[in-house]
């Protein structure tokens, strides 16, 4: 139990500060996790990242329910989900009780422009860190290089689907096969407890539908549209716009999603405003069921596939191919570093001064998250009091 409330207490923390995306995430995730913390080794973080490139869902926050699940079984898979996802669902649910009156402060905007500019180099320091660790050799650099090419050139999920498969199969072809060992990964579960829980969760899932009432329609649309979504948080977009964007209105539709832009944590967290909205007698209710649906699918999907995925990824031509998977990712990170990262924090030379003293200080001088945290925001802050 006190593994479960400490990996919790990581993730909820993570929560708070974790500006600019899914790309943003996987780098925050590899400061804290694997860097600082060690619970695992760069090799064994890129092949969850990995996994969730392929799989339907938030690809960010499976990587976190991963970790979790890695650390200490479910539980911890769900303790981590929870803990990361809780305080951009109470953003997300006051922004829809509040309106639009705190988004427009100058003092929010400043501190919200602050924490962009962290997520800027936050994601850089991910590119850094995790390119020395998987583009080793010429390979893979050169596949990283394309990669990253290639989908600034020619956004979207089908591109980076593409992009993924054919930097695997060239990475399988052309790299001498290595084993990755797949042993410890600290779950203690064995198959009968991880067949249990899942078939525990689906049990659940199904048996909350009688219970919601009214709200059935709600949990059946994000559900589908939970399973249907590759690509992560922009993506969901179009679905739900779809789905019931005529529902709540196109304007209070598109209010959600530049909420869900400004509020740190997963996107996914769109559908608490959009559940609320949709349940004007319940709010609060409409709002988890409605969360809940949209993340449940990928997150069952991790829970069925994370042993699998293990198991598959030692045996050589596979760890050869997900080698190139990895070196594919640093590609997306590059590409995403640029867009939406970058373009949307950066608007002239003392924005990039800021970004150049951040890595200073976070590569440099090493302060803690929570100090680099603070000389952003301090930054703006100041910038906005001097205007």
């Amino acid at each position: 139990m006190k593994a479960v409330i400490h990996i919790f207490v990581q993730f909820f923390l993570l929560g708070w500060v974790s500006f600019g995306g899914p790309a943003a995430h996987i780098g925050y995730y590899r400061k804290k996790f694997v860097e600082q913390d060690k619970w695992l080794d760069d090799a064994a973080y890129g092949r969850l990242v990995a996994l969730s490139q392929f799989l339907p869902g938030p690809g960010s926050s499976q990587v976190g329910f991963a970790l979790g699940y890695r650390k200490a079984g479910v539980p911890g898979a769900i303790a981590a989900f929870l803990g990361f996802t809780t305080p951009s669902f109470l953003l997300m649910y006051g922004l829809s009780r509040l309106g639009q009156s705190v988004m427009g402060n100058p003092a929010v905007d400043a501190v919200i422009f602050g924490l962009k500019l962290l997520a800027v180099v936050v994601v850089t320091d991910a590119v850094w860190g995790m390119a020395g660790s998987f583009c080793k050799r010429r390979l893979h650099w050169g596949l990283a290089c394309v990669s990253a090419a290639v989908l600034l050139v020619v956004p979207g999920v089908l591109a980076q689907l593409a992009v993924l498969a054919v930097a695997a199969l060239l990475s399988a072809s052309l790299t001498p096969a290595v084993a990755i060992p797949a042993t410890a990964n600290g779950t203690g579960s064995t198959r009968w407890q991880r067949g249990a829980a899942l078939a525990l969760a689906l049990a659940l899932g199904l048996a909350l539908l009688p219970a919601m009432g009214g709200l059935h329609q709600i949990y059946k649309d994000f559900f589908q549209a939970g399973a249907l979504v590759f690509g992560g948080g922009h993506v969901v977009l179009p679905l739900l716009q779809e789905t019931v964007g005529s529902q709540v209105g196109a304007e209070t539709f598109l209010t959600g999603y530049a909420a869900a832009q400004a509020v740190p944590g997963p996107m996914f967290t769109l559908a608490t405003f959009l559940g609320a909205e949709l349940a004007p007698q319940s709010p609060l209710l409409g709002a988890l069921v409605a969360t809940l649906a949209l993340f449940l699918p990928g997150l069952l999907l991790v829970l069925v596939l994370y042993h699998g995925w293990e198991a598959l990824a030692s045996r050589p031509k596979v760890a050869a191919a997900a080698a190139g998977i990895n070196a594919a990712v640093v590609g997306l990170l590059i590409s995403a570093l640029f867009a939406p990262v970058f373009v949307t924090a950066v608007h002239g030379p003392v924005e990039m001064a800021l970004v150049i003293l951040g890595l200073f200080v976070l590569r440099g001088l090493k302060w803690p998250i929570w100090a680099l945290i603070a000389f952003m925001v301090g930054a703006c802050l100041l910038r906005f009091a001097l205007l």
